[in-house]
């Protein structure tokens, strides 16, 4: 049987991030995840992109991780938020972001998320150790400790066990926890698109009445396109040969990055969105998308479970240097009170964003319009959300300060 501190049920890219920031700290921690790293890192595994806040990456910098990732995220220099229709003229109310008006050197990084991945197991930790592949096929909860059993038969005593093993969490349902949830009549298909001419770091929001259509920025002369279609349209546009892919593709683009061709393969993902009732129970805690999955409209879920790690994180370390007990409820409350407020107003905003959005209503066609040219047109405002944008508003874990934990 093993012993350890923390053991971390999930080894994604908030269970390693948690892992590596817990025994940064001193504490002994055990991640558990179900894939080899090799898989994780293929191409065709994930086609995804990350958005990276500013202040996710001060906190990747003070874990060591940064330093392996730099040369593969792309800097977000400015955002444009514009409304309209495909095939025709946008409107002429939007909303313009700048780096330099709030004074850091980008808004936030792009970063493919096997890249994301690879530069978080480049860091290691003698008190750390990773068990790939592994499932955990059992969790019990005793007075005083947790235990996490695998299906290799291997079993894992710890003070603490943390979920952050997805969205449909098994262990979170085994547990008792319940979630307020939905489906949203959405699917995000996903690609890598070459364009052209440069995008001089420029991410693109475009909304559109089926829901909006970003275009994000990455190294070379690429973007990732994050595409939400009506979920009964979807299935026809991914059905689409190369040549009317790409043409369908390029009608959203627009012209202004010339000419476009896909590359690599497509993706696609429903969309949702869920709260948990509770992040805490005695020995046990959610992370991540365990505790809330939101619309990618913001691109904000990475960067809403990198800052549940660092509170978490700051919270066990806290209690350990005053020789508390991380696993008590007591502890896990103080990390409960800390996110559960941040995160639901985050879900809320977002889901009232693509509500707003994502239709041809006329009148809500014009509010937002409005809408956007307000802000645009209101200095403080449109750093207010620029630094929203960049996680840097709230009471911000040390780590998301670039300070350990």
């Amino acid at each position: 049987m093993k012993q350890a501190d923390l053991v971390v049920c999930g080894g994604g890219m908030v269970g390693l991030t948690l892992g590596l920031a817990v025994a940064q700290g001193g504490l002994k921690v055990v991640v558990v995840d179900s894939l080899a790293l090799p898989a994780k890192l293929e191409a065709k595994f994930d086609g995804r992109v990350s958005a990276l806040a500013y202040a996710s990456v001060r906190m990747l910098t003070a874990l060591g991780i940064w330093a392996h990732l730099e040369n593969q995220a792309q800097p977000i220099r400015e955002i444009l938020v514009t409304d309209g229709k495909p095939d025709a003229q946008a409107s002429p109310f939007s909303l313009h972001f700048d780096s330099q008006e709030v004074g850091t050197s980008a808004l936030g990084h792009i970063a493919e998320n096997r890249h994301i991945r690879a530069a978080q197991h480049q860091v290691s930790l003698p008190n750390l150790e990773l068990i790939a592949p592994a499932s955990v096929t059992r969790l019990t909860i005793h007075p005083g400790f947790a235990l996490v059993e695998l299906n290799d038969g291997q079993q894992i005593k710890a003070q603490l066990a943390v979920a952050a093993d997805g969205r449909d969490s098994a262990l979170r349902a085994a547990q008792g926890i319940g979630v307020v949830g939905w489906s949203y009549p959405q699917t995000g298909i996903v690609a890598t698109v070459a364009h052209e001419k440069p995008h001089n770091g420029v991410a693109y929001e475009h909304f559109l009445p089926s829901g909006p259509f970003a275009i994000l920025p990455m190294t070379q002369n690429r973007s990732s396109l994050v595409w939400t279609e009506a979920k009964a349209k979807a299935p026809a546009m991914l059905a689409l040969d190369e040549d009317g892919f790409n043409a369908e593709v390029a009608r959203r683009f627009g012209g202004h990055l010339g000419a476009t061709k896909v590359v690599g393969g497509r993706w696609s993902y429903p969309l949702s969105f869920h709260l948990a009732r509770d992040y805490v129970r005695p020995r046990f805690a959610l992370a991540g998308d365990c505790a809330h999955g939101i619309h990618p409209i913001a691109g904000q879920g990475l960067n809403l479970g990198l800052k549940d790690a660092a509170a978490l994180a700051e919270t066990l370390l806290d209690a350990a240097r005053l020789g508390l007990d991380i696993g008590s409820l007591a502890t896990l409350k103080r990390y409960e009170r800390w996110r559960r407020f941040d995160s639901f107003t985050l879900a809320a905003s977002t889901d009232a964003l693509n509500r707003l959005f994502s239709n041809d209503i006329a009148p809500l066609r014009h509010l937002r319009d409005l809408g956007l040219g307000l802000v645009d047109a209101i200095g403080p405002a449109r750093r207010f959300f620029m630094r929203h944008a960049g996680g840097d508003i709230g009471k911000l874990p040390r780590l998301m300060r670039g300070e350990m934990a």
